[in-house]
């Protein structure tokens, strides 16, 4: 898959991502970003809740949802859009493709304000 304007970088090889559970990378010069591969997929979203410091690869995913562990702010992993307060502020989502059984992060490249 083809995907205009971004980067690739590599996460992971798939077999070492099962189902239910989540890996965090820190691409150069950008923050962390975790990549949760649910029953439904994979999603990227940025690590950080908007709501205050915490990592969501340390909160609860069920189904589409990750709860961040401080003050059970949700996102939806494929829209990064908060379900409620405490959060209000979306966090970053980022695409991810599997190409030659790699996990690959597609990341916008610099000037790209999408």
């Amino acid at each position: 898959m083809i995907h205009p304007g971004t980067t690739p970088f590599a996460v992971c090889e798939l077999i070492t991502l099962p189902v239910g559970e989540v890996v965090t990378v820190t691409p150069p010069g950008m923050a962390p970003i975790s990549v949760f591969h649910t029953s439904d997929g994979l999603y990227a979203i940025d690590d950080t809740c908007t709501h205050q410091d915490a990592s969501l690869a340390d909160g609860w995913v069920e189904g589409c949802t990750v709860e961040c562990p401080l003050h059970e702010a949700c996102f939806d992993l494929r829209t990064g859009v908060p379900s409620g307060p405490p959060a209000k502020i979306a966090v970053r989502t980022h695409d991810v493709s599997i190409v030659d059984g790699t996990v690959l992060l597609h990341l916008e490249q610099k000037g790209d304000t999408r």
